[in-house]
């Protein structure tokens, strides 16, 4: 099981996506445009509950129209008038939210055997079936892959999320990931921010093995140009980081060795102690106040990973059968066979550790901290791009946030976080019409999430059952 630990993955940011990338999509060409059901210039969503993005309560019967791809109105049903032609969508029973702008994802999935490898064919259309329509790739294994992949999207020949690309891991050396590059000091991590910044990365973030000074370096040349730098880190504290000018940590506090016994600068404590120590942590002491306080002052934003945490714990369900058979057979029976041994291990700390990560979120929000929403597609599998981030807000629901609190984390917060708050990440009238539409309730039955017909981006409507089919049992290959 440490070795699965060691393997949890994590991400870093940018000011904003390119501009080509925020204008309103293409024509999608090739053979992706079978999963399109709705293209029509003016769409009326009638009748239907809205969760916009804002954290504001759910409003029942609302009528949205969509006009060449951007919101054009939003009101009550009886007081908003549907323009003559428009194509209706009865809305009647069904839940409207603005699409998910996820920010600790990949384009790769755990192979085993410390391998990571592209699913350049299957993740960008899953991502988007399960109602991610923007994204940050949070660490890349392959980054000329998805900045070539991000052209794609944008130019309408792939189907797929916005794609904010962070640059390849920043990590000193130690990690046993042989796609992973470790620097040799802080001009190494000067060196390797100012490349793929001219390269067009739009994020970075560092990881588990660096240095104090190759962090701080590395802050300093990522914000000379303008980017933002988050991080999954280990041999650095969160304290330490905030201290430097880092904009975001990933995993929350879960990965946080700020109360570690004897931990040492500059070098990463054994994983399973870094488990311990969270699931045996004082919430309410005044040491865990004043980490959380200081993260709120210097205005550090985390993101929530709790789906990649939950297949760590005992006790907690199988990723569901509709995502284990977009698996290959070999990816499949290894993560099943390994969450079966997760099931036997009663000496885990991670289903305390779990429930004390939740807990932490909501303290962090609650003292007026920023927090974000990811996935991240790692650790030993069962994190799948189409599932998990609808797994993810049902978490987050789960710690104790309102529907409208876990939606707005995983849509809003991350869009103001990017700089493109006035574009995505809400129902409003002049945004772009990212919108998911579920069948059911999810303010009373969050579970309803699972219940997800159609995911719209930039006003076109795309079939949810048809791109799931399409990619069965394909991950792992493609």
């Amino acid at each position: 099981m440490r070795r699965f630990i060691s393997l949890v993955v994590a991400g870093v940011l940018a000011l904003a996506i390119p501009a080509a990338a925020q204008a309103p999509a293409p024509t999608l060409t090739g053979p992706d445009a079978k999963f399109l059901a709705y293209g029509q210039p003016v769409i009326a969503f009638t009748h239907v509950q809205l969760v916009d993005g804002t954290g504001a309560p759910a409003r029942a019967d609302q009528t949205v129209i969509v006009k060449d791809g951007r919101i054009a109105a939003v009101g009550p049903a009886a007081s908003t008038a549907v323009p003559q032609g428009a194509e209706v969508i009865d809305g009647a029973g069904k839940t409207l939210l603005p699409g998910f702008v996820m920010m600790h994802e990949h384009m790769f999935y755990p192979m085993g055997k410390a391998n990571y490898t592209e699913m350049l064919s299957t993740f960008p259309r899953l991502y988007l079936a399960g109602g991610t329509t923007t994204m940050r790739t949070a660490g890349s294994m392959a980054p000329y892959a998805d900045l070539n992949l991000r052209e794609a999207i944008t130019a309408g020949t792939v189907l797929g999320p916005d794609l904010d690309v962070t640059g390849p891991y920043l990590n000193g050396k130690g990690l046993p990931i042989l796609k992973v590059h470790g620097l040799t000091g802080p001009k190494d991590a000067t060196r390797t921010v100012d490349y793929w910044a001219a390269e067009g990365v739009t994020s970075f973030k560092g990881y588990m093995h660096l240095t104090r000074a190759e962090l701080r370096a590395a802050i300093a040349a990522a914000h000379r140009h303008g980017i933002k730098i988050t991080a999954h880190l280990c041999s650095i504290t969160h304290r330490e980081a905030a201290e430097m000018g880092i904009d975001n940590l990933e995993h929350a506090f879960a990965v946080a060795t700020d109360f570690v016994p004897g931990k040492k600068p500059d070098v990463c404590p054994d994983q399973n102690l870094t488990a311990q120590t969270l699931a045996g942590l004082d919430l309410d002491s005044p040491a865990v106040k004043d980490l959380i306080q200081l993260l709120v002052r210097r205005r550090v934003a985390l993101t929530s990973t709790l789906t990649v945490f939950e297949t760590l714990a005992p006790g907690r369900p199988m990723a569901p059968e509709g995502a284990r058979e977009l698996l290959i057979p070999q990816i499949r029976t290894q993560y099943e066979s390994t969450w079966a041994a997760v099931q036997k291990n009663a000496a885990s700390p991670w289903a305390k550790a779990l429930k004390n990560e939740m807990r932490l979120e909501r303290m962090f929000v609650e003292a007026g901290g920023y927090l974000m929403a990811g996935t991240d597609p790692t650790g030993y599998g069962g994190v799948v791009a189409g599932f998990a981030s609808k797994r993810e807000v049902e978490l987050l629901v789960e710690a104790g946030f309102s529907f409208e609190q876990a939606v707005q984390i995983a849509t809003l917060n991350g869009a103001r976080f990017m700089g493109r708050e006035r574009e995505i990440g809400s129902v409003e009238v002049g945004k772009r019409a990212d919108l998911i539409l579920i069948d059911g309730d999810p303010v009373k039955d969050v579970m309803a999430l699972e219940r997800m017909p159609l995911v719209f981006k930039a006003g076109r409507g795309y079939r949810t059952d048809l791109i799931y089919a399409a990619m069965k049992g394909q991950v792992g290959l493609y």
